[in-house]
């Protein structure tokens, strides 16, 4: 990590402090030794801005370890109740809200499905969510909220016909800013995000699929999304729109004569509909709380033509940027998200990639609950990390005292 010298103080300060908090969240509980090693700090100045982490309740003490050469340390953890922060994921077929604790666990959880992602439908509930959810806090919580995330697809306003809806029925989403809207209806500084790469923040920060520092992560859902990490880094792209993999181009056109992307193939939308026109619960079946024999052959066909279009969409990015891995999570149930991932690195076989580097395959490890755990993760991120942008967590731990 890279110290900050000279300068502003107070700015030195608040940079040094979010060092610790970053080498902790990555690291695990520290010692205060450990803490100078891993931020490249003075001993004396780590544990002056560690013991007033300690004072402002962000950092708790830890049982000392014994057993070590020299004196017992005592490691410094995050302390859950040091900061909350408050998520809101606007999708297609539902809107949900979550608080989280400084360690990234729930506290608070609300969400209402409805039928079409009408504006003034959605974002009555958006308001509603936000209000249930702090209402759900506990004594003191309040004040210490980092912030509101605000995960949403992006260019909401388009696919109207593929969702079965009125032309311009969605027209007004163009016009709104929901991230604005909660922040005036919170009073919190809002940070706004795409859904499916909110959900990569989550699996990258929270997770642990992502191994690899180059990985194309791919969210199935209503439509589905993706998330891109290069170099260990999430990225955002220009306008926020990277690893929008469900626009890629596919072969083929649909009944009214349009060419077809990957979202017409590797759509839960499609698999949703199979499942009503058979009478079956359709949600039930695809989250898991309900199973049938129908109900995993309808799954087959469907997982059949989205894995063959998967298989080629993430040879497609590969060849674009030399991807290490593919990690494949969504609202599916965990027996057909494993079995859709499975299928999917099959399906690379039938896919010429002569001049491609090899791709691994993993399932996700944060599920349905990835796009607004990731909204929620944001201002934690942006308030206590020294890092722009969110990176892979390291995998060894600083060299021991």
């Amino acid at each position: 990590m890279r110290t900050v010298r000279g300068g502003d103080t107070r700015k030195l300060r608040a940079y040094n402090e979010r060092m610790i908090v970053q080498a902790i969240r990555s690291f695990g509980p520290l010692s205060k030794a450990e803490i100078a090693r891993a931020t490249g700090l003075s001993a004396q100045a780590a544990a002056v801005i560690v013991n007033a982490l300690l004072e402002d309740g962000l950092l708790i003490k830890t049982p000392k370890v014994r057993g070590r050469v020299g004196q017992p340390q005592t490691p410094l953890a995050l302390n859950p109740r040091g900061a909350f922060s408050l998520g809101v994921k606007i999708g297609r077929r539902s809107v949900e809200a979550l608080v989280i604790d400084f360690l990234g666990a729930p506290v608070s959880h609300w969400e209402r499905e409805h039928d079409a992602p009408l504006p003034e439908v959605v974002m009555e509930a958006a308001r509603d969510g936000v209000r249930a959810a702090l209402d759900g806090l506990p004594e003191g919580a309040r004040d210490r909220l980092a912030g509101l995330g605000v995960a949403m697809p992006g260019h909401f306003d388009m696919w109207w016909e593929e969702l079965d809806l009125p032309p311009n029925s969605l027209a007004a989403w163009s016009g709104l800013d929901p991230a604005a809207v909660l922040a005036e209806e919170t009073g919190l500084e809002a940070i706004f995000c795409n859904d499916a790469t909110a959900a990569c923040a989550a699996e990258l920060a929270l997770g642990g699929a992502i191994s690899a520092a180059n990985t194309l992560y791919i969210y199935i859902a209503t439509f589905v999304g993706g998330g891109v990490v290069i170099d260990g880094q999430l990225q955002h792209g220009p306008t926020g729109n990277a690893g929008a993999i469900g626009s890629l181009p596919v072969a083929g056109r649909d009944e009214d004569g349009r060419p077809r992307q990957l979202i017409h193939d590797a759509s839960l939308i499609t698999l949703e509909r199979e499942l009503i026109a058979a009478g079956l619960d359709s949600r039930g079946h695809i989250y898991g709380t309900a199973v049938g024999p129908e109900a995993d052959a309808l799954f087959e066909a469907w997982m059949e033509t989205a894995a063959a279009a998967l298989a080629r969409a993430c040879a497609a990015a590969s060849a674009v940027m030399e991807f290490e891995m593919a990690v494949i999570d969504g609202v599916l149930n965990p027996a057909w998200r494993d079995r859709l991932v499975a299928a999917t690195e099959a399906a690379m076989d039938g896919v010429n990639r002569a001049g491609l580097s090899p791709l691994r395959f993993a399932a996700g490890e944060t599920g349905p609950g990835a796009r607004v755990l990731g909204a929620a993760f944001l201002p934690l991120h942006g308030r206590f990390s020294a890092q722009p942008t969110i990176f892979l967590r390291e995998l060894a731990r600083p060299a021991e005292a």
